[in-house]
C-alpha cells in the first residue's frame, strides 16, 4: 500500500432508532443514501444502529449471530451498492445463549469487512438515587482495541462509554491512528454534559480527527439520546455537528493536519514511562 491519501469526505447520520429492526435498518438507510449522494466517501451511523430496545427478553428475541444478521447483510449490500466505506457504529450480535457483544463493523466499498470492533468498556453504575445500570447484564466486553486501515490511513473503532477512557484513544493514535471513531447513543443528560468537551479532548490529545455519530431524540424503549453528531479536527476545532433533529453532516477532513499537528505538539513522542504511584491499601483489622 502506498502513501495514504490524504483527502477524504466523511458523513454522520442521527436518528431516533425504535424497537423494530426493520424499520431501523430503513432508516438508516434512507439517510446513508442521502449522505453518499451528497459526495460522502465514509459514511457513520450511531451505536445500536439496528435496535433500541430496554427490555432483556426482548433484545435476545431480535438479536442473531453475525452470520445470520440482517441488519448487518443489508448494510454490507448498500455500502456495496452506493461504492462507499460504511462505519456500522454498533450492532448487537449474539455471542452466546445469554451475552451479546456491542459491534462495530468497518465495511469496504465492496461489501467486504475491513475490520469489527467489540465495546471495551460497559456502563455499570449505581447512582444515589437507587437507579442502576448494568450494560454487562446483556453485553460481554470486548478485550483488544482495533485499528482499521483505509486508504486513508489508519482508523481506530470505539463505541460510546469508551469515549471515556482517553488511554484507549492514545493506544490507537500512538499505533497509527489518523482517524478515531466513536459512534454512540449518549444520554441527554451527560451529553449536555460532557459529549462535546470529551471528543474535543480526544482529538487534542491524540492528534486526530474524531468521527462521532450519535442517536438522537425520544426513543420508543423511553430512553432520551443526545444527537449532536459531531466531526472534530486534531487541534479539537468542532468541523460539523448535526444539532438534534435527524439527519446527517458532512465534512471534508484535510487529513496532512494530522502530522502537522502532531509536529507542532508532539505529546504522543514525548511520552514517558514513569513508576508509582504507590497505593496505600488499608489496614488489616486487630
Amino acid at each position: 500500500m502506498g502513501a495514504p491519501l490524504d483527502l477524504l469526505t466523511v458523513a454522520c447520520v442521527q436518528y431516533t432508532a425504535t424497537t423494530d429492526v426493520a424499520g431501523n435498518i430503513a432508516t438508516a438507510s434512507g439517510w446513508i443514501r442521502k449522505a453518499a449522494a451528497a459526495g460522502a466517501q465514509l459514511v457513520a451511523t450511531p451505536e445500536v444502529t439496528s435496535l433500541m430496545e430496554r427490555k432483556s427478553e426482548q433484545v435476545f428475541a431480535k438479536t442473531t449471530t453475525e452470520e445470520r444478521d440482517t441488519a448487518l447483510a443489508a448494510l454490507r449490500a448498500l455500502a456495496a451498492e452506493l461504492g462507499i466505506w460504511l462505519l456500522i457504529g454498533s450492532l448487537p450480535i449474539r455471542i452466546a445463549e445469554d451475552k451479546l457483544a456491542n459491534r462495530s463493523f468497518l465495511v469496504r466499498p465492496d461489501g467486504s469487512l475491513a475490520a469489527s470492533y467489540d465495546k471495551l468498556h460497559m456502563f455499570d453504575v449505581d447512582l444515589p438515587n437507587g437507579e442502576t445500570s448494568r450494560e454487562s447484564r446483556n453485553y460481554r466486553p470486548g478485550d483488544r482495541a482495533v485499528l482499521a486501515q483505509s486508504p486513508w490511513g489508519g482508523i481506530g473503532l470505539t463505541v460510546c462509554y469508551d469515549l471515556r477512557f482517553p488511554y484507549l484513544y492514545r493506544a490507537l493514535a500512538k499505533a497509527g491512528a489518523r482517524i478515531l471513531t466513536c459512534p454512540a447513543a449518549f444520554t441527554r443528560i451527560t451529553g449536555q454534559a460532557h459529549w462535546h468537551v470529551l471528543l474535543r479532548a480526544r482529538a487534542i490529545e491524540t492528534g486526530s480527527f474524531v468521527i462521532a455519530p450519535g442517536m438522537t431524540g425520544d426513543h420508543e424503549d423511553g430512553r432520551k439520546t443526545f444527537g449532536h453528531s459531531l466531526i472534530v479536527d486534531p487541534w479539537g476545532e468542532v468541523l460539523a455537528d448535526a444539532g438534534v433533529e435527524p439527519g446527517f453532516v458532512t465534512a471534508t477532513l484535510d487529513l496532512s493536519r494530522v502530522e502537522d499537528t502532531r509536529t507542532r505538539i508532539p505529546s504522543l513522542r514525548n511520552e514517558r514511562a514513569f513508576e508509582g504511584p504507590e497505593l496505600e491499601l488499608p489496614k488489616a483489622a486487630e
